[in-house]
């Protein structure tokens, strides 16, 4: 009996792999995040009895607010994509978590970012749980990467990576691929699972802080795009960042979700090739390399990604339909967004698309999330509806309010200079924004203060006589 006592007592939840919510018995549906048949058995082991109370806890120093770094805030990764998202490069101590779906491109960026400090002078060391040492060094090779001098590990025990990068000086990087492989027998559950995945995720955030070591969680994501595990390891790290991308297109985005030390609205630029992920300095000139000049439905956007503006073509395709429910298709932007442009169009501009398919697309796979992106998808919608082209060299941006307004959005001189310098002679822009006109001469701005007035002016450009036309917007155009 006193041997039973003795033996560690096991503590017994059932958790949600999806969510992480625990549960005192098993049930079929998670009440958390409503999902079915995902909640599993999972045990972990309390030390008791004689020689095994818990740890006391012992004091440790604080120190004062005021005080000087001993060193480098920052160490730039040698990828201007990748320290641009970061905030300009790795701080010691912190913890990243990177998540894109399968074959986006995740474990060529972090090799490519990895040599490139490992030239610079830097120790880098990459842990694989998916691949063997072999499989990394074809890619290596494959990408010309063969000559840096990075530490390459198969291996998925918590334990043995900790003890194996403490053993010398910890180096300066270090790259986990990925946190779903990693297991440690401080918990008993299976590699993947919520317990694990949270537990090792802990010890490794111990080990960077403790070391100074940078290191980069790869996560797994989501049918819906969501990094798989509990939502608590994305609350732990330092920074979130999502490798967005289509595998039909060749551009990869690189996106900081949440940051501690720097913006999330900074966005970095890749494009695939046969040898590696290359940076794009200038994604303006990349996404309107391919442009369909004279097509209807088409329309320029200026953009703003944190501080780079960017230009890229909204793409629209209105069709007739003889289905009682039309369909409405969006890539790129907020479905919410567009059925709500679409509302206005029909409630203030009579645009009449209740018995249309509607299409919107935006070209090269990027997704846009700011507002100002209203005007250039409704000149696009309209401009398909018509079948009237619009001006080649225009470029359109600003925010459409349910009233029919249209209001002025931010950095609008930033989007008229970047526009200026890719060889547009026009922008049509909200009605407050013509104060920027002197910013950039020899640029024309053609104010808007409702959305009827655009209607009104691409309407006038329509070819033969308009009978797709509704009654109402041929009453505004006159």
């Amino acid at each position: 009996m006193s041997d039973m006592r003795a033996m560690a007592r096991r503590d017994t939840n059932f958790v949600c792999q999806n969510c992480g919510a625990a549960y005192g018995r098993w049930q079929g549906k998670c009440e958390a995040c409503g999902e079915w048949n995902t909640i599993s058995e999972e045990s972990s082991a309390r030390p008791q009895g004689p020689g095994r109370a818990p740890r006391k806890g012992r004091p440790f120093a604080l120190e004062a607010l005021a005080g000087a770094g001993r060193d480098a805030p920052r160490l730039a990764s040698g990828l201007a994509e990748f320290d641009r998202v970061t905030g300009g490069g790795f701080v010691r101590g912190s913890v990243l978590l990177l998540g894109g779906d399968p074959g986006i491109g995740k474990s060529t960026l972090l090799i490519q970012v990895a040599a490139a400090l490992a030239r610079g002078g830097h120790r880098a060391a990459y842990i694989s749980g998916e691949e063997a040492v072999a499989q990394v060094r074809l890619r290596a090779e494959r990408l010309g990467l063969a000559d840096a001098q990075v530490e390459l590990a198969a291996e998925t025990s918590l334990e043995d990576i900790v003890a194996t990068l403490g053993e010398h000086a910890p180096p300066r990087l270090v790259i986990i691929d990925s946190i779903q492989t990693m297991w440690t027998n401080m918990v008993e559950a299976a590699p993947g699972t919520v317990t694990q995945v949270r537990a090792s995720a802990q010890a490794l955030i111990r080990f960077a802080k403790r070391s100074g070591a940078a290191v980069i969680l790869v996560g797994h994501v989501t049918k819906d795009g969501q990094i798989a595990g509990p939502r608590v390891v994305e609350h732990m790290v330092d920074a979130v960042l999502s490798f967005e991308g289509e595998g039909s297109h060749q551009f990869r985005i690189l996106r900081a979700v949440k940051n501690r030390f720097g913006p999330t609205d900074e966005i970095g630029v890749f494009e695939m090739t046969g040898g590696g992920l290359r940076e794009i300095a200038n994604p303006s000139e990349l996404f309107l390399s391919e442009r369909d000049l004279g097509s209807p439905g088409t329309a320029v956007f200026a953009g703003i990604e944190g501080s780079r503006p960017l230009l890229v073509e909204i793409q629209a395709l209105v069709a007739p339909t003889s289905l009682g429910t039309p369909r409405r298709a969006v890539n790129g932007w907020d479905q919410n967004r567009l059925s709500m442009v679409l509302a206005v169009l029909e409630a203030h501009c009579g645009v009449r698309l209740s018995g249309h398919d509607v299409y919107l697309n935006v070209a090269g796979g990027l997704r846009i999330q700011e507002p100002a992106a209203d005007l250039a998808a409704a000149a696009a919608l309209v401009s398909s509806f018509t079948e009237a082209p619009l001006p080649a060299d225009a470029v359109y941006f600003g925010e459409i309010s349910l009233s029919g307004a249209v209001r002025p959005v931010a950095q609008a001189a930033t989007r008229l200079k970047e526009a200026k310098k890719l060889g547009f002679a026009r922008a049509v822009v909200p009605d407050g924004a013509h104060a920027e006109e002197d910013s950039e001469p020899g640029l024309s701005l053609k104010p808007m203060s409702t959305l009827a007035s655009l209607v009104a002016d691409i309407a006038a450009r329509r070819p033969g006589d308009g009978r797709r036309w509704g009654k109402r917007a041929g009453q505004q155009d006159g």
